[in-house]
């Protein structure tokens, strides 16, 4: 076994090994028991991160490359800022403050952390997930002309066995299988306790099952290299055959117990086997509690050996068996998960880890002589190059595509606008990659998708053209393909934004990712994407239909609180404009701003952040309008982008403003028109980004509380010219709430329209009146509001 490590080299990983374990649990208890704390318990995770330690230190000293990409589990956080401490990328302060306000973070984060996270973790399984679109979002790089030749990194995901449990791993399994997944290991932390109890016995048959049945290779690791040569001595078999059937509890339980517990737990069972009993004579209890802790997940020969014997690109799985809590006083015991050492315990762990008191922060506090490793740190490979983050160049977003359609739905308009940038043919059409769950054609990505083609690693014959059987759909697979077809899973959606909007940062190429996703399941999806955003990934999700525009589809296919996920999404622009000209700005200023890493300072005018950047979310209908006069004065691309623009202007003597967002437009007009006839001067303020006025507005207002007195946001000023006795109505297909808070801006009493419960069948026409957003509904709101008594009918 040492004939494939050299023996200097495993004492080096055994050294760093016992280090990484002992900052990673020192940080946790000073969290917990030293540092000042507030209120509640701080936790930590010390036996998650002791499952993990030997497992992290094979990875990251020996077997991974610069190229190579790693989700680490999200309970083994204090584990990975351990190692990037000793490798100068983490300061001791953060880890002293870890989970503190500015300190180290609970689970890693590309945006909180400053070591070298390259994926976020913490929602369980969606940092598994990931690793196998970052795999696929690779292949489509490489495949693409404008990629540099780079040597292909391995996507590993460091996963607690528990995690398995989350559907959307099982969902991304059948995506890999499709796309052919190249590249990528999950690496399993089998220590078989959960925060609740124990995994059912034999679990590891059937997670192997599982992935082979997808194309994946599986390896277990069960035994350390002190049990197989064990195994070769007389009785050794009669140990293994123990070792195999031991029930799950009693393990994690005898692992506890210590030594004496082993001892008499295996002579009761097999110590009348000749052998087998002089096997277990010939240890200690300290080397028979050694002996049955050294499975393949505790064992750095085991785990380099294993790793190290992968010569191949096939998907991988890696079963490691361990013990949670392994080389602490936790080991094993079934409450151990969100357990703490005590001071008692962990004054026990320091003495047998041997740091002296007062060296706890020590780099190498628990290596008597560290001289060796400074030598050793600088020749690991994974660490040669520093901190791998990339970057990418802008990509222009060209001039704006305007469309001459005099009526057209915006979700057509969508479609119509990609297929004029995929005309272009310049740099933006070329950086864009496409991807839907199955909605393809419903969606209107069609065009795109016959003009650019669908991606895949080898080319794939479109066989009804080859036949000559007539579709609209032209659509071919191969590497120049430009749009990633997925199956009906929102959440695999959202790990694949994410992931391609990481690009510029994990592979040094910019993409610019477009997915499109019925709105009403952006909720399906709502985990990965609020994920994708927490990581910074840049997007964009084009939510159609939506409302209850697809009005025959019911309920189920019409959404009501998507706007109000836009709104409060962080990372997130969210749009729903009303007509094509405005559609065509914002997706110019889309592709720009999700490229922007700028500073989070604010822009004076709006008192938006817009020079940090975002993805954007955009809320599009089927409803087909009738087209305005294109207008394309620089005013008015201002009032698309900053959230809204009057089209009728407010004077002195306004007592009525219609304030709407989205496809409602038809119906606000006429009922202004209607109207004016017995009201002056009503005033039409049409919405694009609720979401961007909101931001602006509460941005202003907590500039003014610190002292910036002249703040003022764009709805502020949009707002300003209308006289304080006027009534505003608010109306979009969607929740009221969404622009509810426009009559707290200046203090004006406002009536809110809009969408609050489930749809059902019908026109257009039929639900907008049920609902109450129809023309006449408008129009009685606004009596309402100038002349209460219109409220009470006669008699």
């Amino acid at each position: 076994m040492t004939s494939t490590l050299r023996q200097d080299t495993l004492r080096a990983l055994k050294d760093l090994e016992r280090q990484i374990l002992w900052h990673a649990c020192w940080m946790i208890h000073n969290a917990n028991h030293i540092r000042e704390k507030g209120e509640v318990k701080v936790g930590g995770h010390q036996a998650s991160c002791a499952s993990m330690a030997s497992i992290m230190t094979a990875l990251y000293f020996h077997t991974l490359r610069p190229e190579d990409r790693v989700a680490v589990k999200p309970h083994a956080s204090p584990v990975f800022h351990a190692i990037q401490y000793l490798m100068g990328n983490q300061t001791r302060e953060k880890l002293i403050n870890f989970r503190g306000f500015g300190g180290a973070q609970s689970y890693p984060s590309r945006t909180k952390d400053t070591d070298d996270v390259d994926f976020s973790t913490g929602s369980v399984g969606l940092g598994v997930a990931i690793t196998a679109f970052a795999s696929i979002v690779q292949d489509y790089i490489a495949s693409k002309p404008f990629s540099a030749a780079r040597p292909k990194g391995r996507m590993i995901a460091l996963v607690g066995d528990a995690e398995l449990d989350e559907g959307n791993v099982y969902e991304c399994l059948q995506e890999g299988w499709k796309h052919d997944l190249r590249n990528t290991w999950w690496i399993i932390d089998y220590n078989r306790q959960s925060l609740d109890g124990v995994v059912r016995e034999g679990l590891w048959k059937r997670i192997e099952a599982i992935f082979k049945a997808f194309g994946w290779d599986a390896c277990v690791l069960k035994y350390g290299v002190l049990q197989e040569a064990a195994f070769r001595e007389p009785g050794g078999r009669a140990l293994r055959d123990w070792i195999d059937r031991c029930p799950n509890q009693l393990y994690s339980a005898l692992a506890f117990q210590g030594g004496a517990a082993w001892r008499k737990k295996l002579n009761d069972e097999i110590g009348d086997q000749g052998g087998a009993s002089r096997l277990i004579a010939a240890r200690s209890d300290d080397e028979l509690s050694e002996l049955m802790n050294n499975l393949g997940g505790h064992c750095i020969e085991t785990l380099v050996r294993t790793f190290g014997q992968i010569d191949h690109d096939r998907p991988t799985v890696f079963l490691a068996y361990t013990i949670k809590g392994w080389g602490t006083p936790l080991a094993g015991h079934k409450d151990n998960h969100a357990g703490l050492m005590t001071k008692a315990q962990m004054d026990e762990f320091q003495r047998r880890v041997g740091v002296d008191p007062g060296h706890e922060w020590d780099l190498f506090g628990a290596v008597g002589n560290p001289d060796y490793l400074h030598a050793f740190l600088k020749s690991v490979p994974f660490f040669s190059k520093g901190m791998r983050r990339r970057n990418a160049a802008h990509v222009s977003p060209g001039d704006t595509v305007f469309l001459e359609d005099r009526e057209l739905s915006t979700q057509a308009g969508f479609g119509k606008i990609l297929d004029g940038i995929a005309r272009r043919n310049d740099e933006l059409a070329n950086r864009i990659v496409t991807m839907a769950p199955d909605v393809t054609v419903s969606t209107n990505l069609g065009p795109w998708v016959n003009r650019r083609g669908l991606f895949s690693r080898a080319p794939e014959a479109d066989i009804f053209h080859d036949e000559k059987v007539p579709s609209t759909q032209k659509w071919a697979f191969g590497p120049s393909g430009q749009h990633i077809e997925l199956g009906i899973a929102e959440m695999n959606l959202c790990l694949l934004l994410g992931a391609a909007g990481l690009s510029h940062s994990l592979f040094g190429e910019r993409l610019l990712p477009v997915g499109t996703v019925y709105d009403p399941f952006v909720a399906r999806g709502l985990d990965a994407l609020n994920y994708a955003c927490y990581q910074d990934a840049r997007f964009m999700l084009v939510g159609t239909p939506s409302g209850v525009t697809l009005a025959p589809e019911g309920g189920a296919h019409q959404s009501i609180g998507q706007q109000l996920i836009g709104m409060s999404q962080d990372g997130l622009a969210s749009f729903e404009p009303a007509f094509l000209d405005e559609l065509s700005i914002i997706m110019q200023w889309a592709f720009d701003y999700m490229q922007r890493q700028g500073g989070a300072e604010h822009d004076k005018r709006t008192w938006l952040r817009d020079e940090a950047g975002g993805s954007v979310y955009l809320r599009l209908t089927t409803r087909p309008l009738e087209q305005p006069p294109r207008r394309e004065g620089e005013a008015f691309r201002c009032g698309v982008i900053d959230g809204g623009y009057w089209l009728r202007e407010a004077s002195h003597n306004t007592r009525l403003v219609l304030a709407y967002q989205g496809c409602v437009a038809p119906e606000v007009l006429t009922a202004a028109g209607r109207l004016a006839e017995r009201h002056r001067d009503v005033a039409v303020l049409a919405i694009t980004s609720a979401d961007r006025l909101f931001s602006g507005w509460n941005a202003a207002q907590r500039a003014r509380r610190h002292g910036f007195a002249t703040a003022r946001s764009h709805v502020e000023t949009l707002l300003a010219t209308v006289p304080q006795d006027a009534h505003i109505i608010t109306v979009t297909d969607g929740h009221p709430a969404t622009l509810g808070w426009l009559g707290s801006v200046h203090g004006r009493v406002a009536t809110n329209l809009g969408v609050e419960h489930f749809g059902q069948t019908g026109t257009i026409a039929d639900l907008y009146a049920h609902f109450g957003i129809d023309t006449d509904s408008i129009i009685e709101a606004a009596d309402a509001a100038i002349h209460p008594a219109l409220l009470y009918k006669a008699g």
